[in-house]
């Protein structure tokens, strides 16, 4: 049973919160002063606080501060906290992104999922063509937004489409997808980047990329966003032209390794809690087979999970 948030961490997600927003609204003026041409500027900056691991109440407690963007991984969690009696009750305008790396057989869950605003890691034609099969089949209302992902680090590590593929798949959403809203790129990038260095390089190749879809698709630039930064760069991701940033440990505390035996009952091969970013930690890749049955099932939900531990927050 996933434990409530104490009054002191409670205390603690409220002041965590309210920094974030001061450093992003710091960053987003730098950038400006930084700026010469005023329509590089992005018109916003949001924030998607990351609660997966984390109880309800700290949702709740974040969403009664004026939090409304939250960011999930995995479809099990976002789809227990989605229908969670007390976030239905206290957070009618919640809007839940999932971040996560998704499989074909698993879209039609998410999508059912109560107050679901984004998906930013559509990464080839599949994923998008079932979103819009399976919003279309529920009736839903308005288009659901989606962000395609970039493996800008090239890393096998991490889901994200290649660079020469990013103009297809936006394509396919335009002119295939009537029921999704594409509306910009995203991107993990590499973990732990010396600033001393320089500007981040997955970064610069996410605007760069941006940059170029448009040129090819005849775009406006301005309408395209981006999603990069997490908490240990998402001020200067937001310097870079971020306009989502993905913020989760610094707003919620450290992540608690997950209960194994809390996914559905089935077994979880991972703990979320522990991302790692070493060279060399190669993650299998899953299969898509929506025919597997028994022991596959399990195979299938462990390599999700090792995708997603390197959705760092």
């Amino acid at each position: 049973m996933i434990r409530k948030l104490t009054s002191r961490e409670m205390s603690s997600v409220s002041s965590a919160l309210r920094c974030v927003l001061d450093k992003i609204e710091a960053a987003a003026d730098k950038r400006k002063k930084a700026e010469s041409d005023p329509s590089n500027v992005p018109a916003i900056t949001r924030l998607v606080a990351v609660s997966k691991t984390k109880p309800p109440s700290a949702v709740i407690e974040a969403y009664r501060c004026g939090q409304r963007h939250f960011g999930e991984n995995y479809v099990n969690e976002i789809a227990k906290k989605s229908i969670d009696p007390q976030i239905l009750e206290e957070c009618k305008d919640i809007q839940w992104h999932f971040i996560g790396h998704l499989q074909k057989n698993k879209t039609g869950a998410l999508v059912s999922c109560p107050n679901l605003y984004m998906v930013e890691t559509v990464d080839c034609d599949k994923i998008s063509n079932s979103l819009n099969k399976q919003w279309e089949s529920r009736n839903k209302t308005g288009k659901l937004k989606v962000m395609v992902q970039v493996n800008t680090s090239l890393e096998e590590n991490k889901s994200g489409c290649k660079e020469a593929d990013i103009a297809s798949v936006v394509r396919n959403i335009l002119d295939n997808c009537p029921n999704l809203e594409f509306i910009g790129l995203m991107t993990i990038g590499s973990f732990d980047h010396d600033l001393s260095k320089g500007p981040n390089p997955d970064f610069l190749k996410l605007s760069a990329c941006r940059d170029k879809l448009c040129q090819e698709l005849n775009m406006d630039k301005t309408k395209v966003e981006l999603s990069m930064g997490m908490s240990a760069d998402f001020e200067h991701a937001i310097e870079l032209g971020s306009t989502n940033v993905r913020v989760g440990s610094t707003i919620f505390g450290a992540r608690e390794p997950k209960n194994p035996n809390t996914s559905d009952g089935k077994l979880d091969a991972t703990a979320e809690g522990k991302e790692s970013s070493e060279p060399g930690n190669k993650m299998v890749a899953a299969t898509n087979d929506e025919n597997l049955q028994g022991n596959m099932t399990t195979v299938v939900e462990a390599t999700d999970d090792l995708k997603n531990m390197s959705i760092a927050t």
